[in-house]
């Protein structure tokens, strides 16, 4: 198979290549897991649709990737508002903030994603939006200055966080409702896989879809993106139909393997292992040695290393799980031994 540079399936941000050509739920059932927080959310926006009034302030969190953006963007379609969608850190003035709530028309859903990067001066001026649908504004400089109290349209807040622990307290206290999102199971992974699939025209298998689905780490948009090199296989080598046997070798190729893992996480196990019998070891050490920034090892590979049971923390460092050490040393080191 033709050689091609490696790609980076993992990676926390999605390309506008990969929003153009991604499945987009348009109502609760098409939209895939999270059955519990579907209830909720069919329920809020039910309510506040027959009542003629603004949701309350929804703040949504959890691990990227897990589709807070298109939740908010179906609830907007079953609510039959307008949403404007924004990023906290690109928010740097006052001003910016003030003019997208001063053009919000009655019950719209502002979604402002990574809420917990926004400056504290912005964050500030949501707190009378929130609370009171009203912004004070600073016309003029010097001694000619006047705050005028400028009346906005009643709206809903949707804010999404992959760090709810950062927001402040008066922010957090202003959401009238606060929900999780979970990682998903390998059989939601599966039926996401199989509903993409039919978006791109690929003929794909249940059993192929559930081995991408369990490659996945647990989340969609990680399945979508292996599903898209998928469907580069297929229709490159097997007239559009990804059956188990191509799925395998395109996993293969891609350095993935049946657990999910990629080539960094076999890095970063080999590293602790080779060089620090194990560990602990701490965090910048094993970065400087992969060749990944330390936040990256942190907020990415780490969790998923640590929720398959190979990596804990301590107070010392990152080490191996004693359970998974002996067999980590076998297959790096061919040592068959407990010690």
């Amino acid at each position: 198979m033709q050689e091609i540079p490696e790609l980076n399936i993992i990676t926390l941000q999605e390309t506008p290549e990969e929003r153009a050509h991604d499945f987009c739920p348009k109502n609760f059932d098409e939209y895939l897991g999270q059955a519990e927080l579907k209830k909720k959310l069919a329920v809020y926006t039910q309510a506040a649709k027959m009542r003629e009034e603004a949701l309350d302030h929804l703040l949504l969190f959890g691990p990227p990737g897990l589709g807070k953006t298109t939740l908010a963007q179906i609830m907007a379609k079953v609510m039959n508002v307008h949403i404007k969608i924004c990023s906290g850190p690109m928010m740097e003035r006052t001003g910016d903030l003030v003019a997208i709530l001063s053009s919000l028309e009655p019950h719209d859903i502002l979604f402002i994603d990574e809420i917990h990067r926004m400056p504290v001066a912005v964050e500030e001026v949501l707190y009378s939006a929130m609370e009171h649908f009203r912004v004070d504004v600073i016309v003029g400089q010097g001694a000619g200055a006047k705050s005028i109290n400028l009346p906005i349209s009643p709206f809903t807040l949707v804010g999404a966080t992959t760090k709810v622990g950062t927001i402040s307290a008066p922010l957090r206290s202003r959401f009238g409702i606060t929900e999780r999102l979970d990682f998903y199971n390998h059989e939601e992974l599966r039926d996401i896989v199989l509903q993409s699939a039919t978006f791109l025209s690929v003929t794909i298998s249940p059993e192929s879809a559930e081995l991408i689905g369990s490659c996945a780490r647990g989340t969609p948009r990680i399945a979508k993106k292996i599903l898209r090199r998928v469907r580069d296989f297929a229709q490159v080598t097997n007239d559009n139909i990804a059956n188990t046997a191509l799925v395998i070798k395109a996993l293969e190729f891609l350095g993935i393997d049946h657990e999910g893992l990629t080539k960094v996480d076999h890095m970063i196990l080999h590293h602790m292992v080779t060089s620090f019998n194990g560990g602990p070891v701490g965090l910048e050490t094993i970065a400087s040695m992969v060749g990944e920034d330390k936040d990256t090892i942190e907020q990415v590979y780490e969790p998923f290393l640590m929720r398959k049971g190979y990596i804990e923390k301590t107070p010392r460092g990152r080490q191996i799980h004693r359970a998974k050490l002996p067999f980590l040393k076998q297959k790096f080191l061919g040592q068959n031994t407990l010690l």
